[in-house]
Formats: structure tokens, C-alpha cells, sequence
């Protein structure tokens, strides 16, 4: 609420300031406080303050807030509040940044309204606290920080006593002021102040641990090498256990600084002489030593063997043996399996000093074997058949039985004779898959390949899940090997009890009892002449699927029960006329060897008997009449003309 004085431009004033003027206002001011009950502040706040300001109410305190007298309403709010005065001040802060994006808002009014009650807000979130943009108070929060919960930095124990000092709010851990921006705030120095207060040097706000921003080549000591790959706490450690780790006024101008002289002092000169970061086998070419010029030049992989695996304890002065293999390589790898050839099993044989992988010994030295290599075996790898790899290789195996080496893949299902697992009656060491298990050989089992058996690939018989297994092993005994163990029966059972018939040797006929082997439409062990339906006639070479058929709202063909009636499977050419108690008898004029001509007796059957002329008349020359059923035209039989006029004409009389 805001007034002005009548006849001024711009000058603001106070309701209370207006009355007052003059003596007679004040007078009237006076009767109107002495005659209502109502307190003074009452009648001119706009009303009451928040709880913050409780302290504030009363028309004496007005003026704690408010600058009176002037043109436009001016607030002290900075009096009390010097936090945000000293932020202001100092060009920083939120409330700065709010002040320099908003030169025209710089009143605090504009975003903490006040007289609008006790419970009434000061400090409103926009959108909300969890959202605000932390970049406005000039501190953007990145990394681990933006994930951190407001209230683990803004705690009173962080706060900055000069700061502190500053904030009126009697809650310090409401209260968002206080803080600096340094790392060591919030953050122990886990340097304990080695390395000054400015983190970011080294670290930054993703992770603490990796140091990424470090970079060692601006040290007194630039990482070169090995040293490149070595873990800072390998060379930063504590003085002392529990100590802060140590990363000035480090020692580093000799290698012994931090290394042990493996050497032992045999050596005055410094290690860079003969070494260098790089490794530290790789030396100097300029000062490595020559080792030709000894009684054993140093050739293949002898020449990359550190120094001291065979100078024990940086002994260069002691003679060593090297006459034979064994003098350094102990024990004997093989454990003496090789002593009994004809040099006692010596390493050279087999190895050089290039390597001792891969061994000379190859498939051409495994012939003077007992068992020279063949076929696949020659691609097989040494460690496939002498195990276990390692020091305990084992180098004389079994191998009279191909199962000594190989697990059995049919799971003794050839161990009983005549075969007893000789693999070789079948497989060849060229190639296990490709038998040599012929059909004639076939013919010896209990199921000789005949008809079109013989072109079935062997595994369309013999695979997985099949003769009750439930492995991954190929079944080769069938115990049921009837023609339904293998295909489905496409009649569902319908003739199982033919199928049931036993031949001579006793085994049920089973599909065989109609069909053979050669062709399955080939079905030349039915007779339908045993049926109640034999084939007569022009029936004989009709197919049978013309009558054998998948009836409406079935899955199979139907074989038994087919209808023998006629017109279920033929239409009625007459459309009904010869019908006799609604069925149709077509055998009483028609046989199955043929439709036309018909065997109709027109002497016996019919109320017309031809005689004279009228036997060799053609029937089409009488029965001409046709009637239309269902769209088609059929020729009329019954009540065709029976009078001479009807077909002569009137004048015509029998003679």
C-alpha cells in the first residue's frame, strides 16, 4: 500500500504522515487515539510481521526498517543483515549476482514480502530447493558436489567464524550463509598444508584419488620409464605409521634413494651407467657386457635371462658349471622319463637354446616312436595326448586301445562283441565322422537297409533323442525298431490291429502289412478285395485319396467306416427322380464298370413297355424334357410322355 501527497510529484508518504500535518490534524489524531480501543500500530501496519521480525512489532520500531521522508520507500534491511551487506560489498554471493542481473530490483521487498503474517514465508524457492541453480551464487557445483546432499556443506561446523559472527538467525543450521570457497572448508588436508590450499592442482570434483590434474614433468623429478607406471604411494609414503604422506623435500638425486643396490657395492659406478628408466635388464648398449668373450656365449633366449638368475646374489666372480642343461635347469622336467634313449634323454634332442617351445621333436622323431603319428593325430598339439601340462607332463601314455586317449562317443554301446570298442572296425585315424560302416555291413544288424532305406543319410536314424535317450549321445541299439519308432503313423492308430499281425519269425508286420520299403504310396500289401468295399470296375483305378479324404472338422484321412453309397461320393444325375424311401439306388440301372449304357430294364421297370419301333428308339429321343435344379438342366425320366399324340401329333393313330 502506497500513498502519495496530494500536490507533489513523486514525494511518498505515509497515511499517519499526511493526518499529522497541521495542528488540527494532530489534534484530531489525539481524540481519534483517546476515543478507540484500537492500539496505534494497528491502525496504520499493513499488517502483522513474521516470526523472523516478531521483535520488530510496534510503532515505535517503524522506523528500524523503513527510511521515511523520502520520495520513493527505502528499507534498512542492510542494517541488520550484514552478511549479505558484506557480500554486496564485497562483489560476490547470490545476492549480488541477483543484484547485477536486476540493477532496478535491488530492494529486498522484491523477493521477501513482509506484513503478511506470522507463519507467512520469507524465503521462497524458485522452482523449489532441491532445483535451485547453484551456478547464481557464483559457485557451480560439479562432479561429487552435485550429488551432494545441501545440507552436508551448509552446516554450521563449515561456516567461517568471521562469517559466522555476522548471521542473526539464532538457527545456524537453517542458514545458508558462511562458507568459503576453499577446498579445506569443507574437507580435511590430507597434505597437512605440503602442498598449499588450492586442490584443483592436482584434483578435481569427479575424483579425489586419480589426481588427474597433476602433472609430474613440472617437478624438480619428471617421470620417465618404469618409474611412469609405478603407483604414487610406491615412493609417497609417511614418515612415520599414521603420519601424512610425504610428496616435498624428497630425496631422489640417487637411484639407492629408493632402490636397494642388488649389487651389493660390487659396483662404485652409479646404476645410470649401466641401466636406465626403461628397465632394468635393458642396459646400456655402450656399457653391457660382453659375454661372448666368456667360455659360454650367451645365444637365443640365455641372452634375455637376467644376470642374476644365474649369478645368485650378484656373485659375478664365482665359477659356474654349464657343461650340460641340467647344471642350471633343475630338476629334470620330465622327472627321467627320457633316460633310456640313446643319448639318456639330453635337453638338446628335443629343445634349443631359442626356446624350449617349440620342441624339435615333431612328428617325423615320433615315428622312431611306439606309436609312429597318422592321419589327424599328425595336427594333434603335443599337450592334447601328454598331460597334464606343466612339469608333470606325462611322456609314455597308453595307446593300444583307441579309448585309452579318446572318451568313448557311443557310451559302450560297441563294447559287447563282436565289436569291443575297436574303433578301428569303423573309424580311421584320417577322420572319425566319415565310417567305414557300409550298407553290406548294415545287412549283419538287426535292421538290413533295404528300398529306400538305403538313400537315408545315417543320421537322419541315428541322431539325438532318439531310442530313449536323453543325452547328446547318437543312439546306434534300438531296442523298438518298428517303422513308428522312427515316423509318425499317419492314421492315427486306425489299423493298429493289422499292424498287429505277426510274420513268420513272430515280429509284428507293422507298417509293412500295407506298405514296403521301396515307396510309401506303393501299396502292395492291401487287398481291398478283403474290405466290404471291393474294387469293381471302373473303382479300380480311381486314386484313393478320391475317396479317402479328410472329412469336414477332422485332422486325418478316413479309411474305415467310408461310405459304399453311391451318391456320398457321386452326385445324383437325376436329381432325385429314382429316390426310394429318400435314398437313391443307382445299381438298379448302372454297374461299376461303366455309367453308359445303363442295364435300366424299361420292360420290368417302368408302366411303358417298348415294343416294335420303339426298341430302337435312343432314350434321348424321348426323354427330351429338362428341368432346372440348383442352375443346372437335368433330363426328365418320370411322367415323360405315355401317349402317342404326345409325341406324333393328334392325327397320328396306331396301326
Amino acid at each position: 500500500m502506497q500513498y502519495f501527497e496530494s500536490g507533489t510529484k513523486g514525494v511518498f508518504k505515509w497515511p499517519w504522515q499526511i493526518f499529522l500535518q497541521g495542528a488540527f490534524g494532530s489534534a484530531c489524531f489525539l481524540i481519534f487515539f483517546l476515543v478507540t480501543a484500537v492500539p496505534l500500530h494497528a491502525q496504520i501496519s499493513p499488517g502483522p510481521l513474521s516470526k523472523a521480525h516478531q521483535s520488530l512489532t510496534g510503532t515505535t520500531q517503524c522506523a528500524s526498517c523503513h527510511q521515511f521522508g523520502t520520495s520513493t520507500p527505502t528499507f534498512k534491511c542492510l542494517d541488520c543483515h550484514k552478511e549479505i551487506a558484506g557480500r554486496l560489498s564485497a562483489k560476490h554471493g547470490y545476492h549480488y549476482q541477483l543484484q547485477m542481473a536486476n540493477p532496478n530490483g535491488k530492494d529486498c521487498v522484491r523477493c521477501h514480502l513482509e506484513h503478511n503474517g506470522e507463519d507467512f514465508n520469507l524465503i521462497h524457492w524458485e522452482p523449489s530447493q532441491k532445483q535451485f541453480d547453484h551456478r547464481l551464487t557464483g559457485y557451480k557445483l560439479e562432479g561429487k558436489h552435485a550429488e551432494t546432499p545441501c545440507e552436508k556443506c551448509h552446516s554450521p561446523m563449515y561456516m567461517v567464524s568471521a562469517e559466522r559472527s555476522l548471521i542473526k538467525i539464532k538457527d545456524l543450521s537453517k542458514s545458508f550463509f558462511g562458507l568459503s570457497q576453499d577446498c579445506v572448508t569443507c574437507h580435511k588436508d590430507p597434505h597437512k598444508g605440503q602442498l598449499g590450499n588450492n586442490c584443483l592442482q592436482c584434483h578435481n570434483f569427479t575424483d579425489w584419488k586419480a589426481a588427474k590434474q597433476f602433472d609430474h614433468s613440472k617437478t624438480r623429478y619428471p617421470l620417465t620409464g618404469e618409474h611412469m607406471k609405478v603407483a604414487c604411494e610406491k615412493c609417497h609414503k609417511p614418515d612415520f605409521p599414521g603420519g601424512p604422506v610425504r610428496y616435498k623435500d624428497m630425496k631422489f638425486s640417487a637411484c639407492i634413494d629408493c632402490h636397494i643396490d642388488p649389487h651389493k657395492g660390487s659396483f662404485k659406478q652409479r646404476c645410470e651407467v649401466c641401466h636406465t628408466t626403461a628397465g632394468w635388464k635393458k642396459l646400456l648398449p655402450a656399457f653391457s657386457f660382453d659375454h661372448s668373450k666368456t667360455k659360454y656365449p650367451l645365444l637365443g633366449k640365455h641372452a634375455t635371462v637376467a644376470c642374476t638368475q644365474c649369478h645368485v646374489n650378484g656373485d659375478f666372480k664365482k665359477q659356474l658349471p654349464f657343461a650340460n642343461c641340467a647344471d642350471c635347469h633343475k630338476p629334470d622336467p620330465h622327472k627321467g622319463q627320457f633316460a633310456s634313449r640313446p643319448k639318456k634323454g639330453e635337453c638338446a634332442e628335443c629343445h634349443t637354446v631359442q626356446g624350449w617351445k617349440p620342441s624339435l621333436f615333431g612328428a617325423k622323431e615320433h615315428d622312431t616312436s611306439k606309436y609312429p603319428l597318422r592321419g589327424k593325430h599328425i595336427k594333434v598339439e603335443c599337450d592334447k595326448c601328454h598331460l597334464p601340462a606343466g612339469k608333470d607332463t606325462i611322456y609314455k601314455v597308453k595307446f593300444a586301445a583307441c579309448t585309452d586317449c579318446h572318451k568313448d562317443a557311443h557310451d559302450g554301446q560297441f563294447a559287447a562283441a563282436p565289436y569291443q570298442n575297436k574303433c578301428e572296425d569303423c573309424h580311421t585315424v584320417k577322420d572319425f565322422h566319415q565310417s567305414t560302416f557300409t550298407v553290406v555291413m548294415h545287412k549283419k544288424t538287426h535292421f538290413p537297409l533295404t528300398g529306400a532305406h538305403l538313400a537315408v543319410p545315417c543320421s537322419d536314424c541315428h541322431k539325438v533323442g532318439l531310442a530313449g535317450r536323453t543325452d547328446k549321445i547318437l543312439p546306434f541299439r534300438f531296442k523298438d525298431m518298428s517303422c513308428t519308432a522312427c515316423h509318425k503313423d499317419p492314421h492315427h492308430g486306425e489299423f493298429n490291429d493289422k499292424m498287429a499281425q505277426r510274420r513268420s519269425d513272430g515280429t509284428p508286420l507293422g507298417c509293412e502289412a500295407c506298405h514296403d520299403t521301396r515307396s510309401w504310396a506303393n501299396i502292395s500289401g492291401f487287398d481291398h478285395s478283403k474290405t466290404k468295399f471291393p474294387l469293381l470296375g471302373a473303382h479300380r483305378s480311381v486314386k484313393c485319396g478320391d475317396c479317402h479324404k479328410i472329412p469336414p472338422g477332422a485332422t486325418k484321412v478316413q479309411f474305415k467306416g467310408t461310405s459304399q453309397i453311391c451318391e456320398d461320393c457321386h452326385k445324383d444325375a437325376h436329381a432325385g427322380q429314382f429316390a426310394k424311401s429318400g435314398k437313391t439306388h443307382c445299381a438298379d440301372c448302372h454297374n461299376s464298370q461303366r455309367w453308359v449304357p445303363s442295364i435300366f430294364n424299361h420292360e420290368t421297370q417302368t408302366n411303358f413297355s417298348l415294343k416294335g419301333a420303339h426298341e430302337k428308339v435312343p432314350c434321348d429321343k424321348c426323354h427330351m424334357q429338362t428341368q432346372l435344379v440348383a442352375g443346372k438342366p437335368v433330363i426328365i425320366y418320370k411322367k415323360a410322355p405315355s401317349k402317342c399324340a404326345d409325341c406324333h401329333g393328334p392325327d397320328v393313330k396306331p396301326s
